[in-house]
């Protein structure tokens, strides 16, 4: 079984032990519905794990945005049953489904990575976790992208389109490495929760591709990366 390390779970956090995770699937292709399916109930044997292959059906299934932790979809799925699974189809779905569930986590495995860019702005402005995982992935980092998410963490940088980053994550730069101000009190000057403040880390962090697994592997500290790769783009001076 591939998991994160220890080093990133204290990163990201723990997730709850005492909490069964509900995870859906949606893919319209058999084989990768089961395919996914089995590695998922492989690595999370306790999780509650459903499976649907159309938008109607998943949306049928979400009455409230905390009955599930995990939404694995991909972006070509037909509407309803019977119909052609279409890009267009899941590029909509998601883009309803960040607006009204903004505490849901979500994992995009799909061949059409490169479509996102169309809804760039929404899953920046996503409050939990959010990765892609282009279907050609090894199972292992498929499984680091789903862990990541379910920490609340982003990886999209296969939509990178550039050093785009919004003034209240340049505001976060600027206190913590120009001021050395902790996360408790950016978030005190900026009016903030930390949750936010640490929700707009992952974010800062996707943008200028600084990456846990990169940084285990390298034996780098994230926090001095991202520093170091704000200076390199001119975000902080």
């Amino acid at each position: 079984m591939t998991v994160l390390s220890l080093e990133t779970y204290q990163i990201y956090g723990h997730l709850p032990v005492d909490k069964k995770l509900n995870i859906l699937i949606v893919d319209d292709h058999e084989l990768i519905l089961t395919g996914t399916f089995d590695v998922l109930s492989r690595n999370y044997p306790e999780a509650n794990i459903q499976k649907v292959q159309t938008a109607q059906q998943l949306l049928t299934l979400l009455p409230c945005p905390h009955q599930f932790d995990l939404i694995v979809m991909d972006l070509s799925i037909p509407n309803q049953q019977g119909e052609t699974a279409e890009i267009d189809t899941g590029i909509k779905l998601l883009q309803t489904l960040l607006k009204e569930y903004p505490v849901c986590n979500f994992v995009v495995q799909t061949s059409y990575v490169k479509a996102l860019i169309r809804i760039k702005h929404e899953i920046d402005n996503h409050q939990a976790g959010f990765a892609i995982a282009d279907k050609g992935l090894p199972e292992a980092e498929m499984l680091i992208r789903v862990n990541l998410a379910l920490q609340g963490g982003t990886h999209t940088k296969d939509i990178k389109t550039g050093i785009e980053l919004k003034p209240e994550w340049l505001e976060v730069l600027r206190l913590a490495f120009e001021e050395s101000l902790t996360d408790k009190a950016i978030a005190e000057r900026m009016y903030k929760s930390e949750r936010a403040i640490r929700a707009y880390w992952t974010k800062i962090q996707d943008v200028l591709g600084v990456y846990p697994e990169d940084c285990k592997q390298s034996g780098k500290n994230m926090r001095i990366q991202t520093e170091i790769r704000s200076r390199e783009e001119g975000l902080i001076d």
